[in-house]
């Protein structure tokens, strides 16, 4: 067993998000977004390599490039900075020696379609293009890994061509041979084929997969090149990419961990939360909640079935721990709420009722969901208030009446009154729109009594598809403090009332 432990192979992971996964429609990160990104998944996530644009595609691109490969010179990281590069007669290597940077993603030709219908060339053309940009790179003292654009294509129908470059790449001072499955085609059975028959031909060669998602096959596709002996792996930070996406950073690592014993990856489990999080913020592109591992509800146990199976030795408890991506199970309060989810929430809260009570809540609970209300943890003291008629859960912060003013040329502003504890507060500020006024005049209230208001870290509004524009809106607002994170929701027709209704909420919650 520890012949077998020692003997494990060791799987590079490049990230493509800031290059490949850029391509999502509709993204584009900033210089300070893309050297912040590259420090996480390098310093955090411990990524061993990172592609970070294309050449000379941009004056923004260069200034970014230029950014990350001084930081990274001097954190010693720059042979580990890729840059995707092109056949244009030396353009790409000058602009990649400005930049600073030291090994270069050559992208070519991996199938005759694209050989002979993009390029309108022999292979015996490109190949010779090719040994010049390489020798070309080397001279410059950059490193040449090569990308084999529509490869899984090439396997298809051109094998005869594809072999041939693989040949002819195996006597090239390459780095490594990238295989990309350019249009999500491939099936898992041709990725173990296609990669074994490579391996098996050149064992002395490093070889790169780069799966597409485009059948939702990129995970799977991944797991058979592994098994089939695949030495790097491209992937991207919550799937981003063009069309459908690249295979996710997320699922592969855990599928990795948990059912390829004999793989081996440097990367931090703990860190995948933290850097999905911050990309979904810069990328302005949500995470579904759905999504494996980094998905808002992935870890949320619904059913009271469910949350009554973990009290007991965690019957429904697979080996995606929350606790291994930096995150924590939760216990969704809704109709199908049994007693053990809502006593779960209560625990959080630090709370504990008797049998007779926590039935009358529970009925509560599941009245309010069979109207499609959402329910959270933070309400739950505002339903033992109702149901139980305690004095115990009593608003003690009550906004009593607001002004709010909006008129073009003048910046908004906002005049409340607040009780706090039955003492009344009034105080006026402006702001960038209407509830920032609010915010801010809040703010001048709370300092008064010497108390920080929650960091605001998001804030969604809602309404029915179909709706008119006097339909109700759910505003959703999730708040930061030193210790813990929460969600408050108002309801009102107006999207301003419902912010300070999801607020009051907050300031009895704090």
């Amino acid at each position: 067993m520890s012949k077998l432990n020692a003997e494990k192979r060791k799987i590079e992971i490049m990230d493509t998000t800031l290059r490949d996964g850029e391509q999502t429609s509709g993204v584009s990160f900033s210089i300070s977004e893309k050297l912040t990104i590259t420090q996480l998944l390098l310093d955090e996530l411990r990524v061993d390599r990172v592609e970070v644009a294309s050449a000379r595609v941009s004056d923004g691109e260069f200034g970014a490039v230029k950014a990350i490969t001084d930081w990274a010179e001097k954190n010693g990281y720059i042979n580990a900075i890729e840059v995707l590069s092109f056949v244009d007669n030396g353009v790409s290597i000058e602009w990649m020696e400005k930049a600073g940077v030291r090994v270069q993603n050559l992208l070519t030709k991996g199938s005759l379609n694209h050989l002979t219908h993009q390029l309108k060339k022999t292979p015996e053309q490109h190949f010779a293009e090719i040994a010049t940009v390489i020798q070309s790179a080397k001279s410059k003292g950059i490193d040449t890994n090569i990308y084999l654009e529509d490869w899984s294509n090439g396997m298809r129908h051109s094998p005869d061509y594809t072999w041939q470059y693989l040949e002819f790449l195996s006597t090239q001072p390459v780095k490594r041979i990238m295989l990309p499955d350019t249009l999500g085609v491939l099936t898992p059975s041709e990725t173990s084929q296609f990669i074994s028959a490579i391996r098996t031909k050149f064992p002395q060669l490093h070889f790169d997969f780069h799966a597409h998602n485009d059948y939702d096959l990129a995970t799977s596709n991944v797991l058979e090149a592994v098994k089939a002996g695949i030495n790097g792996l491209h992937l991207t930070v919550n799937g981003m990419g063009e069309r459908a996406g690249n295979a996710p950073m997320a699922s592969v690592v855990a599928v990795i961990n948990d059912f390829l014993p004999e793989a081996e990856i440097a990367l931090k489990e703990s860190s995948i939360y933290k850097v999905s999080k911050l990309v979904e913020t810069f990328s302005g592109v949500r995470i579904p909640t759905n999504k494996p591992i980094v998905g808002e509800n992935v870890f949320t146990q619904t059913a009271g079935i469910h949350a009554d199976g973990d009290n007991k030795s965690n019957l429904y408890c697979n080996a995606l721990l929350p606790e291994r991506f930096g995150r924590k199970r939760k216990y969704a309060l809704g109709k199908t709420s049994g007693k053990a989810n809502i006593e779960k929430n209560l625990q959080e809260l630090g709370l504990k009722l008797n049998n007779e009570d926590l039935k009358k809540v529970t009925q509560r609970v599941i009245e309010l969901g069979d109207k499609k209300e959402a329910v959270t943890t933070e309400d739950l003291p505002y339903i033992i208030s109702d149901v139980l008629n305690s004095k115990l859960y009593e608003e003690k912060v009550i906004v009593e009446s607001y002004v709010l003013t909006h008129s073009k040329g003048l910046r908004p502003s906002a005049t409340l009154a607040v009780c706090i504890n039955g003492k009344l507060f009034e105080e006026h500020a402006q702001g960038d729109g209407q509830f920032d006024a609010f915010m801010n005049a809040l703010t001048k209230v709370y300092s008064r009594i010497n108390m920080k208001l929650p960091k605001l870290v998001d804030y969604a509004v809602r309404i029915a598809p179909g709706s008119n524009s006097d339909a109700l809106c759910e505003t959703i607002i999730t708040w930061e403090t030193n210790n813990k994170t929460f969600i408050t929701r108002g309801l009102d027709s107006d999207q301003t009332v419902c912010a300070i209704k999801a607020t009051q909420k907050m300031l009895n919650i704090i």
